[in-house]
C-alpha cells in the first residue's frame, strides 16, 4: 500500500492518534466546499467513513470543490473514500473542482480512481473458433520461421568467419576441437548408420524384387537398388539418422552450458561462443556426414546384393556387373552433393534451438524435441529441392 507522509525510525507515523481524518463542510451560490485534514490511512479512515457517507448522499449542488492541502498523510485507503466521495457526485452530474494537492498525492489519487473505474472482467473470455486458431497457429509458426532463419544466418556468418577464439586475436581454427568432434559425431556413428543402411537396402532389394518377378525383370533390382541408394536414401537416411544422434546431442550440449550461464561465462572472460562452440561441431559435421554417407552407401549395397542373392538368385558378381552399366558417376556425386548441405542445416538448427534453451529442464527437453524434428523436415524439404534441380537441368 502506497502512503504519503513521513514515519519515524521504529516505523509507526508519529502523531496518527492525534491527527484523525476531518473534514470541514461549507456551502454557498451552489457550490459545496469539504476541506479534509488530518492523517487519511487505514488505520484512521474507519472514523470518517460514516461522516462521508452522509456528505455523499447530499444533493443540490452543481460545484463540489475539494481541498486536500491540509492532509498530512494519506494512502491508498484514505485517496479511495475521497475518490468514492468525487465518484458519487460525478453520478449526480456535479462539477468537480480539487486544489492543494500534492504532486504525489494527484498521482495516487488518479492511480486509485482508475483501479475502481475499471471495467470488471465478465469471466474468461469465449475462445475462438478452430479456423482462427489454426490461422493463429500458422502465422506463429511464420513468425518463428522468420526468426529461426536469422538466428540461422547469424550462426552460419559467425561461423564462416571463423571467430571461434579471443576476439581481436587472429588465432587459426583448433584443430583438436574438429578433430574431436570429427571422433564424437563421425566414427561413433559408424556402426548405427552401416547397420541402418544395410537393413534399408535388403528392404529395397526384396521388395523390388518380389514386385519385378511378376514381369520376368528381376535383374532390374540392381537397377533400383543402385540409383535409389546413391541418388535418395543413402543420404537421406545417414542425415536423418545424424539429425537424431548427432544433432540432439550438440543442443542437448549448448542448451546445458546455456541453463548453467557457462555460455555467458564464454563472453565475459573475451570468447566469442558461437566461434568456441558452434563452429568446430559444424565443421566436424560437414566432414563427418559425406564420409558416412559413403559408408552407408556400400553398406545399403551390401544389403540389396545379399536380399537379391537370397530372393531372385542374383549371384554378387552379376549384381556388380549389372550395377556397373547402371549407374556412373554422376548418380554416385547426386547424393554427396547434398551432405555438406545437409550437415550444415543440421549443425545450424542444433546450434540455433541450443542457444534458446532457458533455464528449466524442460526448456532443455523442448528444444532438444524441435531440434530433432525440425532437421529431419528440412532435410527432406532440401532432399525434394535437389531432386526437382537435378531434374530440371538433366543431372
Amino acid at each position: 500500500m502506497l502512503t504519503i507522509g513521513k514515519r519515524d525510525a521504529s516505523g509507526t507515523t508519529a502523531g496518527e492518534a492525534d491527527h484523525e481524518p476531518r473534514v470541514a463542510i461549507g456551502e454557498e451560490d451552489g457550490v459545496l466546499g469539504c476541506a479534509f485534514s488530518g492523517i487519511w490511512t487505514t488505520r484512521t479512515v474507519a472514523v470518517i467513513d460514516a461522516d462521508m457517507r452522509k456528505i455523499e448522499k447530499r444533493s443540490g449542488f452543481k460545484t463540489l470543490a475539494l481541498d486536500v492541502s491540509k492532509i498530512e498523510k494519506m494512502d491508498t485507503a484514505g485517496a479511495w473514500l475521497i475518490d468514492r466521495l468525487v465518484s458519487a457526485f460525478e453520478k449526480k452530474g456535479v462539477e468537480i473542482q480539487m486544489q492543494g494537492q500534492s504532486e504525489i498525492a494527484s498521482i495516487l489519487l488518479d492511480a486509485v480512481g482508475e483501479a475502481v473505474r475499471r471495467e470488471p472482467e465478465s469471466g474468461p473470455a469465449r475462445p475462438p473458433n478452430i479456423v482462427i486458431r489454426a490461422l493463429e497457429a500458422v502465422g506463429r509458426r511464420v513468425y518463428e520461421m522468420r526468426d529461426d532463419f536469422l538466428a540461422s544466418m547469424n550462426i552460419l556468418g559467425a561461423t564462416i568467419r571463423g571467430a571461434q577464439m579471443k576476439l581481436g586475436r587472429g588465432h587459426a581454427v583448433n584443430p583438436a576441437a574438429i578433430f574431436n568432434q570429427i571422433d564424437r559425431m563421425g566414427v561413433g556413428a559408424i556402426p548405427v548408420v552401416v547397420l541402418m543402411s544395410a537393413i534399408v537396402g535388403a528392404i529395397v532389394a526384396q521388395q523390388g524384387a518380389y514386385q519385378l518377378s511378376y514381369f520376368g525383370a528381376d535383374i532390374f533390382v540392381v537397377d533400383l537398388v543402385g540409383v535409389l541408394i546413391l541418388r535418395e536414401l543413402g543420404v537421406l537416411m545417414t542425415a536423418i539418422m545424424i539429425a537424431g544422434r548427432s544433432g540432439s546431442a550438440i543442443t542437448a550440449e549448448i542448451g546445458s552450458m546455456k541453463m548453467r550461464e557457462e555460455v555467458d561465462a564464454l563472453k565475459v572472460i573475451g570468447l566469442n561462443p558461437i566461434g568456441v562452440l558452434v563452429f568446430p561441431r559444424l565443421v566436424a559435421l560437414v566432414i563427418a556426414l559425406p564420409c558416412l554417407t559413403i559408408i552407408a552407401n556400400f553398406a545399403a549395397l551390401g544389403g540389396g546384393i545379399l536380399a537379391a542373392w537370397l530372393y531372385s538368385d542374383i549371384p554378387p558378381a552379376a549384381f556388380i556387373d549389372r550395377l556397373r552399366v547402371a549407374i556412373d558417376l554422376s548418380t554416385i556425386f547426386a547424393g554427396l552433393i547434398k551432405a555438406p548441405f545437409m550437415a550444415m542445416i543440421i549443425g545450424t538448427i542444433a546450434s540455433v534451438e541450443g542457444m534458446k534453451v532457458g533455464g528449466s529442464a524442460e526448456s532443455l527437453g523442448q528444444h532438444v524435441t524441435a531440434s530433432v524434428v525440425k532437421s529431419i523436415f528440412v532435410v527432406i524439404i532440401l532432399d525434394g529441392l535437389f531432386a526437382m534441380f537435378y531434374a530440371a537441368i538433366e543431372f
